[in-house]
């Protein structure tokens, strides 16, 4: 196994939890994934493939997708607690 693929399945339980969050953050909003998608200018597909973990998401769209539910990325961050380990 190359140190790529052992990287990123070093994270997973990290991407699981963020993925999990993202999720209860978008529902609490009270948005399915198509509202969030038209005010993230993208598409439905898009929302589905990061929550069901085919797609990893960027800080920025993380913090976009924050804002737009009208969450503090601040209170995601903590709730991570990510080992840099």
């Amino acid at each position: 196994m190359c140190n790529r693929h052992m990287r990123i399945h070093r994270y997973d339980k990290y991407h699981e939890v963020l993925r999990a969050e993202l999720r209860s953050i978008r529902l609490a909003a009270k948005l399915t994934q198509v509202q969030l998608a038209d005010r993230l200018n993208t598409t439905q597909v898009f929302i589905s493939k990061y929550e069901r973990g085919e797609r990893n998401l960027d800080f920025i769209e993380v913090l976009q997708i924050c804002s737009t539910c009208g969450y503090d990325p601040m209170k995601l961050i903590k709730k991570m607690k990510v080992d840099h380990k």
